[in-house]
């Protein structure tokens, strides 16, 4: 015992420097956000964000401090997940549109087919797939008997809803649905209203390997034209839509 009390205490060891990080408020969604919902004041919040990681596109309380009112009543183009920050690049204003005009893209156009169980992949097509658009039909308009052709009329592009589900909800894997909708040009559009009262519109599920960007243009050859082949009484034509 008279040992141990002879021992010198232990020095205290240096503090060391305590680093500061520089950080910013950033709007931020409060909790999960869905496609084309309708964002509230008690959907958001400020979060302090290290400046470092504050990118340009966040909006940031320092310089609009009213963003909490302003962004309010903006509809989601996108869904957020709670504590993602807000950019209005995910979000449009809908003065009164429905959310299906408010989400879709400038030039766009929603157009709907009806598909059942047998054209629609059974089921496993969902919102925001893509999809190739295929026309059954007789060669013969008279002639039952005659032979049945079947060609791609459009490649590669995006469902916007299936009935009127525009996002998977409750883990629900597969909806087998009625009607799909589907985002086109104008020109697309034509094509497919056309088709539908040529024959039968069958959907062709892709890879989500063969999403691009800007569907449109991945198997586009002919400058976004699409022809259809028309038979009466034997005679063929073709009509081309811009």
């Amino acid at each position: 015992m008279l040992a141990g009390r002879s021992e010198k205490p232990p020095e205290p060891k240096p503090e060391q420097p305590t680093v500061k990080i520089e950080s910013v408020d950033i709007l931020v969604a409060k909790s999960d956000v869905a496609l084309g919902q309708t964002i509230g004041p008690g959907d958001l919040e400020w979060q302090a964000w290290p400046m470092s990681a504050a990118s340009g596109n966040f909006i940031r309380k320092n310089e609009r401090p009213d963003a909490l009112e302003s962004v309010a009543g903006s509809i989601a183009r996108a869904p957020f997940v709670g504590g993602e920050p807000i950019r209005e690049q995910k979000l449009v204003k809908a003065k009164g549109s429905g959310f299906m005009a408010a989400i879709l893209p400038q030039g766009m156009r929603a157009v709907s087919t009806q598909i059942s169980a047998e054209t629609g992949a059974g089921g496993f097509i969902l919102p925001n797939d893509r999809v190739d658009v295929m026309l059954t039909r007789r060669q013969g308009e008279v002639d039952k008997s005659a032979p049945q052709t079947s060609e791609t009329i459009l490649k590669n592009v995006r469902v916007l809803a299936i009935d009127q589900a525009v996002e998977e909800k409750n883990g629900q894997k597969n909806v087998i649905g009625k009607t799909a909708t589907l985002e086109l040009t104008p020109g697309q559009a034509e094509t497919l209203a056309l088709s539908q009262q040529l024959g039968v519109i069958s959907l062709a599920l892709r890879s989500i390997t063969d999403a691009t960007s800007d569907g449109t243009k991945d198997d586009d050859s002919n400058g976004g034209r699409s022809t259809v082949n028309i038979i009466r009484f034997g005679v063929g034509t073709s009509t081309t839509s811009k």
